[in-house]
């Protein structure tokens, strides 16, 4: 508790934890239940929610190194972030007046539309709210996992909250979104404890402000695609971290609504779930740290593995929806394990000034490439074979994965190039 009010008194902390809470929220109430907004209210069937999940990945994955490179130009400056903002203040008019009557007329040209829109504003958003909070962490004193909870916190609230609204009305989760991002813009504009010098001297780290004074080159930026490290990294994260979103997103919604009698019933119980489970991450972003520090964060991302074969293989398994809700549960330190382990591993093993370069090259990017190349393939095998043997091909290739990433990712004490722990 002692030190849970010590970071409370940093200004930076809580204005940081405000505004990626506030981002998920935001985002949260109406992702958690695209999936099943798709398949239930727009009628597509597994293969066309895998196009549209892989068109959307396609326009991520070309953004988000426009977005990587521009943040770690811009360092603390917080322009990007408000253009991502005024942008996700449309979502309910987009969905309302635009995407359902374009994937209406035409569905390969509204699920591009769709994915450049949703892209720009959220998917290729979310890692720029994480750098940015990462980064200010270092220079500012407080724990980024910390601060990364409290969008977990936001995320929960918004899932419990979405599966009321859209058994009232599907498109109340989408309107509501527009709201928390006009909310956003104000906390965005109105918060900026970096301009008072006071609390600066404060609570600045003088050898962070002196790396990030010396802005990385263009060169410098491109040149992460020149490190033979950074592709183990994107090899294994394809592997792995894909399944995030290919399992998580695109198949589970509608899979665990399925063992209800209505649907109304499976889908309140599922944004229950959804918010049980993510309030766990919230917890388990604060205690991935402390492990970290315990066991490294080689062993970290190792465990992180471990823990996503049992949970997506065990949701194979099992034929109950209470079993399926108890392993499901597991996506809690799997999550948070993934997300903090591998960002410092690019922190300790790289240069810090191209952290979000690194973060969404090496993670976020990768996963849209593995998103691309697995989330229609897989749909069309689960319209075959099912959900439950799908989920057990999947188990299989992060089995794999695992393997690999124990013979190729460094140790904590090689190549320590960044901060060291």
């Amino acid at each position: 508790m002692g030190n849970f009010l010590k970071a409370f008194s940093n200004p930076f902390y809580r204005t940081s934890s405000l505004e990626i809470l506030l981002f998920f929220v935001g985002w949260g109430i109406w992702w958690s239940f695209f999936q099943i907004w798709l398949t239930t209210k727009q009628g597509f069937t597994g293969a066309q929610v895998g196009t549209i999940y892989s068109f959307g990945s396609a326009v991520t994955l070309v953004l988000m190194f426009v977005y990587g490179s521009l943040q770690d130009k811009l360092g603390m400056k917080k322009t990007l972030l408000k253009f991502i903002v005024v942008c996700q203040i449309f979502v309910g008019p987009f969905f309302t007046w635009v995407y359902v009557p374009m994937l209406a007329a035409n569905f390969y040209v509204g699920a591009v539309i769709g994915a450049i829109y949703l892209s720009i504003a959220f998917l290729a958003a979310c890692p720029v709210f994480e750098a940015v909070t990462e980064r200010l962490s270092r220079r500012y004193s407080f724990e980024y996992g910390q601060a990364r909870a409290w969008g977990s916190f936001g995320y929960a609230v918004a899932a419990l909250c979405a599966g009321f609204l859209f058994t009232m009305n599907p498109y109340l989760i989408f309107w509501t979104g527009s709201v928390v991002a006009a909310v956003q813009l104000v906390v965005l504009a109105a918060l900026s404890p970096e301009k008072n010098a006071a609390l600066t001297s404060q609570y600045e780290v003088q050898s962070e402000t002196i790396k990030e004074s010396k802005t990385p080159s263009f060169s410098e930026i491109i040149g992460v695609f020149k490190l033979i490290d950074v592709w183990k990294m994107i090899v294994f994260v394809i592997m792995s971290w894909t399944f995030y979103t290919v399992f998580d997103q695109q198949m589970f919604p509608e899979f665990f609504t399925r063992f209800f009698v209505t649907p109304e019933a499976g889908q309140q119980a599922y944004g229950v779930l959804n918010s049980i489970e993510v309030f766990l991450e919230f917890l388990m972003m604060g205690l991935v740290p402390i492990l970290m520090r315990k066991i490294g964060v080689r062993k970290a991302i190792l465990l992180g593995c471990c823990i996503m074969i049992v949970r997506i293989g065990g949701c194979g398994l099992v034929t109950n929806p209470l079993g399926v809700a108890i392993i499901k549960l597991l996506h809690a330190p799997e999550t948070a394990l993934f997300i903090l382990a591998v960002f410092r591993y690019f922190t300790l093993h790289f240069d810090t000034r191209i952290s979000t370069t690194l973060y969404m090259v090496g993670f976020q990017i990768a996963a849209q490439v593995g998103q691309i190349i697995f989330s229609t393939p897989l749909g069309a095998l689960h319209d075959s074979i099912g959900y439950q043997s799908t989920f057990l091909v999947i188990s299989g290739i992060v089995c794999m994965a695992s393997i690999y990433a124990f013979i190729v990712l460094k140790k904590d004490n090689e190549s320590v190039e960044g901060q060291p722990l």
